[in-house]
């Protein structure tokens, strides 16, 4: 995504995923982890899953920044060999160059889509870049509990618009729920419910953006209701879906949040 606005441009929200970014002109600032963080052209961004976090330019002059959203479980397939854990950084702002030009490169043309060995490589890169700010005291995945936990990702992917219940989880993982519920948040950054969630909003925002009404959209991808999907939404987007939306359709406005491509 590429985004130019000035002053606030989102409300407090989480994602399901990391979303790594680079500055391009402008101050962005955010409040994340407590604190008023601060970024400026060449750092690089690094918010971690289902971490709450807002976005605004610091100053008159605007900003102008390309985030890229990377899912939890392709970071853990792309990091080092024998890495039991996803990478905490605990530095939501560095000063990488290496990473930087990784992620410039990366994100140089958002309407053309990236080759797989492309894809590949920049995941490798990516991955070691965020390794080697990381924190390691991270609690390991069970070795057990992988490919449990790979199915009950699968799942719930596939079972989306339903209503998935932990005593079905339990069935398809062969974990307890409680192990389960610790376990997927370590691999996928998240918990069960909440990718779920995700997915529905997934589901919703490609209903939306191939012309759906927001009713539709909410009740296609399994929400109760448009009040509930609305509510989901600027949770983890930090707008309402009509604003998004409106955005999407308009391209990328100049004096406004730029939608996403």
């Amino acid at each position: 995504m590429e985004a130019t606005f000035h002053g606030n441009g989102f409300a407090p929200h989480r994602h399901d995923t990391y979303a790594l970014g680079l500055t391009l002109s402008g101050v962005q600032t955010f409040h994340y982890r407590g604190e008023d963080r601060f970024s400026r052209p060449g750092n690089v961004i690094v918010l971690h899953p289902d971490e709450r976090h807002d976005g605004a330019a610091g100053t008159e002059d605007g900003l102008r920044y390309r985030m890229l959203y990377l899912p939890p479980e392709l970071l853990q397939q792309a990091g080092p060999q024998g890495a039991t854990a996803l990478p905490f950084v605990p530095a939501p702002v560095l000063k990488d160059d290496t990473l930087a030009a990784t992620l410039a490169d990366a994100l140089g043309d958002l309407d053309q889509e990236p080759d797989a060995l492309a894809v590949d490589d920049l995941l490798a890169q990516v991955a070691d870049g965020l390794w080697r700010h990381a924190d390691d005291r991270r609690t390991p995945i069970r070795a057990d509990a992988r490919q449990g936990l790979w199915a009950c990702r699968d799942h719930l992917h596939a079972h989306c618009t339903e209503t998935v219940t932990s005593t079905e989880l339990e069935a398809v993982s062969g974990l307890d729920r409680y192990t389960l519920a610790r376990q997927f948040r370590i691999l996928f950054g998240t918990s069960p419910h909440r990718y779920q969630v995700m997915r529905r909003l997934d589901r919703a925002r490609a209903g939306l953006a191939g012309g759906e009404e927001l009713a539709a959209a909410a009740f296609d991808a399994g929400f109760a209701d448009q009040a509930h999907f609305t509510r989901h939404f600027k949770s983890a987007f930090g707008m309402t879906p009509g604003r998004w939306r409106a955005l999407s359709r308009a391209g990328r406005p100049s004096e406004t949040l730029g939608a996403p491509r």
